[in-house]
């Protein structure tokens, strides 16, 4: 096999690599810069460009090699190669060809444009690992204009009754999005620390984001009347969102597909947004890859794999450490609020 599963993550033997391992290796491949994937204690790092300054962000002084999207690169007797994942600013597949035969390791993607993200971009390939964190039909996603006139709608009739909006979104990746998607002519943007963090990172990069007024200890809330406030999730329910009142919450997730979900995290509103592949995503992703093996992680990958079966492909559960995108208080990303 040109890639095998133990327990530190994916592994090439013939590269002596591993991608995305959730345990120190001696070197690693990275997808993307969530936490989940890109893990402290690895020997040596390789990523594309434009992942390496949010994980240096993250991991501090960390020795990491860079390619650019497309470039290959030998690695013992394994030819490597990253290619756009659509999922956040940098994120990437990884094609891995070893004596003319190709694996590509999905990491998380999404097929859908957006306005930050390079595009998905399907890669041939004999055997595909793919992630199905929304795996099910019922995961649709709209389009982005139209979820941001529910964001823009929902935080003008906010502001027209005195009110704050407070957002939950992750801090990377999402919640530029989010901001990719307002109009700032409604209000002013505030930003929990974690969320500018990342927005100065991706800002020195290039990405065009809107002007943001970060939340600091002294920041006077009565000075923005009517702002739409962007945190982490894990921030809406603490004690550093109470002085932003009165107000109404909201949720930027794929989860709030689901209306129990929506219940059970007692917010006023949510909207339907991810920054992974929907169920068409995720189907129309594989079939394009043409392979003849299909490895499905993190998500509902029972039922997909069951799905995938009957449909006449190859397909195997491979067990992760990956969480994909959550509703717990601490983000797939490790910010806490």
């Amino acid at each position: 096999m040109v890639l095998e599963f133990k327990p530190q993550g994916i592994y090439c033997p013939a590269g002596d690599f591993f991608i995305d391992p959730w345990k120190p290796v001696d070197r690693a491949l990275i997808t993307h810069g969530h936490a989940d994937h890109a893990r402290p204690g690895h020997r040596r790092y390789l990523s594309t460009e434009a992942a390496a300054p949010v994980m240096r962000h993250r991991l501090g002084e960390i020795t990491l090699e860079t390619v650019r999207y497309g470039e290959a690169k030998q690695i013992g007797d394994a030819t490597v190669s990253f290619h756009p994942a659509g999922h956040v600013p940098g994120s990437a597949q990884i094609r891995v060809e070893v004596k003319g035969e190709v694996w590509v390791v999905s990491g998380d993607y999404k097929t859908e444009p957006d306005r930050l993200s390079e595009p998905f971009e399907p890669v041939r390939c004999h055997s595909f690992i793919s992630e199905c964190t929304f795996g099910l039909p019922v995961f649709t996603w709209a389009q982005e204009d139209i979820v941001a006139k529910e964001i823009n709608e929902w935080w003008a009739g906010n502001a027209a009754k005195g009110m704050f909006s407070l957002l939950g979104a992750y801090s990377l990746g999402k919640a530029q999005r989010v901001l990719s998607l307002l109009d700032p002519s409604i209000g002013p943007i505030l930003t929990h620390g974690a969320v500018e963090n990342t927005n100065a990172v991706l800002r020195a990069q290039g990405l065009a984001l809107p002007n943001t007024c970060h939340v600091t200890p002294d920041l006077d809330p009565k000075s923005h009347p009517g702002a739409m406030v962007l945190a982490p999730p894990g921030a809406l329910g603490s004690t550093w969102a109470r002085r932003f009142r009165p107000n109404s919450t909201g949720f930027a997730s794929g989860w709030m597909r689901l209306r129990g979900v929506r219940r059970r995290r007692s917010v006023d509103r949510g909207f339907v947004m991810s920054d992974h592949a929907d169920w068409q995503g995720l189907n129309a992703a594989i079939k394009a890859t043409k392979a003849e093996n299909i490895y499905v992680t993190h998500g509902y990958t029972d039922i997909f794999a069951r799905w995938l079966n009957e449909s006449g492909l190859n397909t195997e559960i491979v067990p992760t450490e990956f969480t994909g995108e959550t509703l717990d208080a601490t983000d797939d990303e490790g910010d806490t609020a």
